[in-house]
């Protein structure tokens, strides 16, 4: 192969104006589909489309078809089994966040997923409770079922204990989120989550984990810590933790801190020999097994005050209708919710189907999380996604499909029926060291912070900004001041574009910014300039005023100041004197009729007359970049009529021929503006400049400017 620097290639075609290229090149013109149109045909049902509408609302019908039963099986086995241990452990940590009962938390790790077995797209994600999640619920738990004073004025409470409203609380809320996801799914409106930048949700995350860091303080020091929920609630609860620090349970204290140091040095012996470990070592299960059994052996309830997991029911319980009220009360938290929830899945969910090369749909992906949520919300469940962490543990262990899920929901199953009272003395400090070891990940984003600074500042502002309003004013806004300073750094980045003068690679059809080469030239009175962005109500006037800039004088200027100048030549020659009141506006073209001579504005003018030179006589404007122009635009664009009054002749080159279409459709074209102006290329249009305008050599130049000036003189002396 021949290097880049050595290779040559050489096309000969005709000069193309759009004119020209649609003259020769017949056109096609589609007839567009109409709205009825797509009504009827979104409503007609043949048995191929219903065969497919089946296969895509049950995924489970295709890969269960093609399902290596000799292959897989024995991996999904032992990854199921790996990821359910987990995910016990983690809906017994989780649960805390939410301020409810641990044993909910199994709930989330069993009936979502049995959901989620046969609606959805991914096989490698985890399904169950999440810790941000979990935090989100648990703000609306607190704030409804406060710790201190009475609750919500809701029906449903009456009789209930404060334990059992918070349930139902959690179970209603994590319904109605269900119902969200569901609706979105069915009105295909999956695209949403791609309003949600990778950075927003890092800094969302973030916010969210050292919400939770600060939640469990009060589990690891054995503290009694209100439940605060709204804008500067981790300050309040802090407050509240140091107020208390001298009070802090020295045995909840160490058992934490000897936990989260077994747990962070094994984790990064996992990390560092993940190579060569064909399972890594469940140094959580492992920690939880010798945690509950000294808890057991020195009864810490009892003896040192410890708080513990306490009785784990052997049952499960009986379904629950949510509550309207607490719909109404909880709508706007659990929108935010329902989004967050099903970003981070999908987020998830994409990376592993990319690793292993199958199609997630995100459409579906929000039926199944909608499904799920409501199956598990009459069960009484948290609201589910996914962790990273434990869907990193199903992948890594040989998982291959959500076979593996579902035996991951038969462990917790054999917990809750058979084997849960063993975590009966489980102490609460242990699991919160879990959680706070598990948000490792999430904490260490913030070292990306001098990365954005650095490589993209906006970026960098959305991330700090949703992280210190997540943090400060709460997940909910904190998410929607994100999403609002996502908006405007786009609305920013279009609004302000970086507009640029191009000028000739020497020799070729490649033309660059002139400023950031050096050996580059820049044709002779022709201004190339690039916008590269949409042209809409929010730039227009930037764009006008920065190609001012870039030509170096204001043509409306130049145009009001030569329609001046022409008068005053005008009453130089009295029989050629008119009255003032019947000159053109200035605004318009300027008018020669009556003037005796062929004037050079670009040489000096009789009687101390001064206008300001224009030394180009052509622009050009590329438009290769630009994807729509919108009504504001057209109206702006049409202030090339003032370059071409003054001579300037315009050019537009690589302009998409649906933005030609709707020029024509919005009569933007007239006597003065015409479609001759477009050609394919800047190349084309430099060419066609050429033969208009050849260069001229240096004694050319002389000799014309010398013959225009004594010329002007003679002819006013005359």
């Amino acid at each position: 192969m021949l290097r880049p620097s050595t290779q040559r290639y050489s096309v000969t075609r005709p000069l193309y104006s759009e004119d020209a290229f649609e003259d020769e090149h017949a056109k096609v013109y589609r007839k567009h589909k109409t709205f009825l149109h797509h009504v009827i045909q979104y409503f007609t049902c043949t048995s191929e489309r219903a065969k497919n509408t089946a296969i895509s609302l049950l995924p489970i019908i295709g890969w269960m078809k093609t399902y290596s039963f000799k292959e897989w099986l024995l991996n999904d086995i032992l990854s199921g089994v790996s990821t359910g241990l987990v995910a016990v452990l983690q809906g017994l940590a989780f649960s805390l966040l939410a301020s409810i009962p641990t044993w909910y938390g199994l709930y989330a790790a069993f009936f979502p997923v049995i959901m989620y077995f046969f609606l959805g797209t991914s096989r490698h994600i985890s399904v169950g409770s999440f810790p941000v999640l979990s935090l989100m619920v648990g703000a609306v738990v607190t704030r409804l079922v406060p710790d201190e004073g009475l609750p919500a004025n809701i029906t449903a409470f009456e009789g209930l204990t404060k334990e059992e409203q918070r349930v139902l609380v959690s179970a209603s809320l994590t319904f109605l989120v269900g119902l969200f996801q569901l609706g979105m799914g069915l009105l295909q409106v999956g695209f949403i989550v791609m309003y949600l930048s990778d950075t927003l949700i890092s800094g969302f995350t973030t916010a969210a984990a050292v919400h939770i860091l600060i939640s469990q303080l009060k589990f690891v020091l054995g503290l009694t810590v209100p439940g605060f929920s709204g804008p500067l609630s981790i300050i309040y609860t802090l407050e509240s933790v140091f107020t208390q620090i001298t009070s802090t349970n020295i045995h909840d204290l160490v058992t934490s801190i000897v936990v989260m140091v077994m747990v962070l040095g094994v984790k990064e012996i996992n990390d560092r020999f993940k190579s060569k470990l064909k399972v890594p070592i469940p140094i959580e299960i492992i920690m939880t097994v010798i945690a509950c059994g000294v808890s057991y052996a020195f009864n810490f309830s009892e003896n040192h005050g410890v708080d513990v997991v306490g009785k784990i029911p052997n049952t499960f319980e009986s379904p629950i209708a949510p509550s309207l009220q607490v719909f109404q009360m909880a709508a706007v938290d659990a929108f935010p919710i329902a989004i967050v929830g099903f970003a981070v899945a999908f987020a998830v969910a994409k990376v592993y189907s990319v690793k292993h090369d199958y199609v997630i749909d995100g459409n579906q992906e929000l039926i199944a999380f909608g499904a799920s949520n409501i199956f598990g919300g009459a069960f009484k469940s948290l609201a589910a996604s996914t962790a990273l962490s434990r869907s990193a543990v199903q992948e890594s262990t040989g998982g291959k499909t959500q076979v593996a899920g579902l035996l991951s929901a038969i462990i917790v199953l054999v917990v809750i029926l058979g084997i849960g009272f063993l975590l009966e003395p489980l102490p609460k400090s242990v699991l919160g060291a879990v959680v706070i070891v598990n948000l490792k990940g999430m904490l260490m984003q913030v070292v990306t912070v001098p990365y954005l600074w650095k490589k993209d500042r906006p970026d960098c502002i959305v991330w700090v900004g949703t992280c210190l309003a997540a943090i400060f004013l709460g997940l909910d806004i904190g998410l929607a001041v994100g999403l609002g300073l996502e908006l405007l750094t786009v609305v920013f980045r279009a609004q302000f574009p970086r507009c640029s003068v191009l000028a000739n690679i020497s020799g070729t059809d490649i033309y660059r910014d002139r400023k950031d080469y050096v050996n580059i030239y820049e044709p002779e009175g022709v201004k190339i300039f690039r916008i590269p962005s949409p042209i809409f109500f929010a730039n227009i006037d930037f764009f006008r005023d920065k190609l001012k800039d870039a030509v170096g004088f204001n043509p409306l200027r130049i145009l009001r100041k030569r329609n001046k100048a022409v008068k005053k030549m005008k009453k130089l020659h009295p029989s050629k004197s008119e009255d003032e009141s019947n000159m053109e506006d200035l605004d318009k073209p300027t008018d020669y009729s009556d003037l005796p001579i062929q004037v050079n504005w670009n040489a000096e003018l009789p009687a101390n007359i001064q206008v300001p030179p224009v030394n180009i006589h052509s622009l050009v404007l590329d438009f290769s970049v630009v994807s729509f122009l919108d009504i504001s635009a057209l109206k702006g664009l049409k202030a090339i009529k003032e370059f071409i009054r003054i001579n300037v002749d315009v050019y537009i080159v690589g302009c998409d021929p649906y933005i030609i279409e709707k020029l024509r459709n919005c009569k933007f074209f007239d006597d003065e503006i015409k479609t001759s102006i477009f050609f394919l290329t800047i190349h084309d249009a430099m060419l066609f400049i050429n033969e208009s305008h050849p260069p001229k050599t240096v004694s050319e130049k002389v000799m014309k400017t010398f013959g225009d000036c004594t010329s002007l003189i003679c002819s006013f002396k005359d």
